[in-house]
């Protein structure tokens, strides 16, 4: 088993072991025990599937020294994360890495992963690996943090390095098949009469303890135009409901959500903004956070005119329920450019946030009916087409506490979580391979 440190260490490993039609790596600083006969199954099914590259599912000792099983997921052509987990062991098929890094210079072996990411980006672009569903080994855990502190790791400015250059890779795979995004197309948002110039939409299911925080939030923002707060309760067992009919302000309206229409947070998006009380622009808050001041509402309306956005994104800071800051504290998505900032996202796991929306773009779209990756999804959509605005300062507090619903997912949320941002990906890039096909044919040569 070779320990995977560059993609010239791989190619001289392979021709000197003459050539073996397969050969196995080592990623990360793991220790790895295989089980018997492990190496000969991933194998006998790498040769009768054909593939590329074949991984598994695999066993992991937690924090007490116990083992805990931890399944993979299939790979998908939107698979592009960095940090896809593959697991420790990867089987290659050694023709493919040879034909896959003929053109492969030392630069790829002075990336931060020595070139595991453009590596396998290119085995991958266009054919299938085989995740074997099968627990073929075990390997030791160096990260016991739950899995809401690991989720804002691409984003922290101690990795800003590393991200930028993956970022390169990922936008060279991009061009290779022909998926990055055509040049932005601004909205006339001056168009049409709305009754509100913005409306704040917050979803809401059984949040009785912070609900009344974010109604107060939206309805102390100062602005020099007119705005509403649209609730979106989604069958609220707890108390929410009775807590939000104590508000006597008239710009607070709650629009109510039986249990038996099967909405998700997507589902309760779509209520708010095909209500024809929204506003020109509706601006996201969820129902445990706040806004970072009473100038955020006038600051996101006033980007999009500036550029003519169908969508802002603002930044946010990470807080505890108290509102006090923690690691890493600022998000603010700075590696976006207006320049590359559309290809980059299908790489990252979300935009940012507070997310607003110019209302008839996203009337004409629609949020999925889901309640993980809606707004992902909604904003790879717009970005692939239109221009979106971003904001850098904090305009938002965004709470940590143990009722997030992302606080400590089991392994099989994350893994059902991820299925699901790949698939909006895969959806998203055949989309666009589809729109430069499309350009190709109508041009006169």
């Amino acid at each position: 088993m070779l320990q995977f440190e560059n993609v010239s260490q791989l190619r001289e490993e392979i021709f000197r072991n003459g050539l073996d039609p397969y050969i196995v790596i080592k990623i990360g600083g793991k220790d790895v025990h295989m089980y018997e006969h492990s190496l000969r199954r991933m194998r006998e099914l790498a040769e009768t599937c054909d593939v590329p590259l074949t991984y598994s599912w695999y066993r992991e000792r937690d924090a007490k020294g116990s083992l805990q099983n931890h399944p993979t997921i299939d790979y998908q052509l939107g698979a592009l994360r960095d940090d896809f987990d593959f697991g420790s062991v990867i089987m290659l098929n050694t023709s493919d890495v040879l034909n896959a890094t003929e053109d492969f210079g030392p630069e790829k072996d002075s990336l931060p992963d020595g070139g595991w990411y453009a590596l396998r980006l290119r085995l991958l672009a266009g054919k299938g690996a085989l995740c074997i569903n099968e627990y073929l080994y075990e390997q030791s855990n160096t990260d016991f943090r739950l899995s809401g502190e690991r989720q804002h790791d691409y984003v922290d400015p101690r990795n800003a390095d590393y991200q930028k250059a993956m970022e390169t890779v990922c936008l060279q795979h991009l061009k290779e098949i022909n998926a990055t995004v055509l040049p932005a197309r601004y909205a006339n948002v001056g168009e049409a009469y709305f009754c509100h110039e913005a409306s704040v939409v917050i979803p809401v299911r059984n949040r009785v303890s912070t609900i009344l925080d974010a109604v107060r939030s939206a309805l102390s923002q100062l602005t020099d135009f007119s705005f509403n707060v649209l609730v979106v309760d989604n069958g609220s067992t707890d108390g929410t409901r009775e807590a939000l009919s104590t508000v006597s302000d008239p710009r607070l309206e709650v629009i109510t959500v039986e249990e038996s229409e099967g909405l998700g947070i997507g589902g309760c998006w779509n209520k708010a903004i095909l209500s024809d009380r929204c506003g020109r622009f509706a601006v996201q808050l969820d129902s445990d956070d706040v806004y970072s001041g009473t100038d955020t509402l006038q600051k996101i309306v006033d980007k999009f005119y500036e550029e003519n956005c169908a969508m802002v994104v603002g930044s946010y800071t990470l807080t505890d329920f108290d509102l006090n800051p923690i690691p890493p504290g600022l998000i603010s998505h700075r590696e976006w450019t207006d320049d590359n900032g559309a290809n980059n996202a299908l790489r990252i796991n979300g935009f940012g946030a507070p997310r607003a929306f110019y209302t008839p773009i996203v009337r004409d779209i629609l949020f999925p009916n889901v309640s993980y990756g809606e707004d992902y999804a909604m904003a790879l959509r717009i970005s692939r087409t239109w221009k979106v605005g971003r904001i850098y300062e904090s305009l938002y507090n965004c709470r940590r506490w143990t009722g997030n619903s992302d606080a400590a997912l089991p392994i099989e949320k994350v893994n059902e979580n991820n299925i699901y941002k790949d698939f909006v990906r895969t959806l998203e890039i055949l989309a666009r391979i589809r729109e430069s096909m499309e350009l190709a044919e109508d041009l006169p040569f």
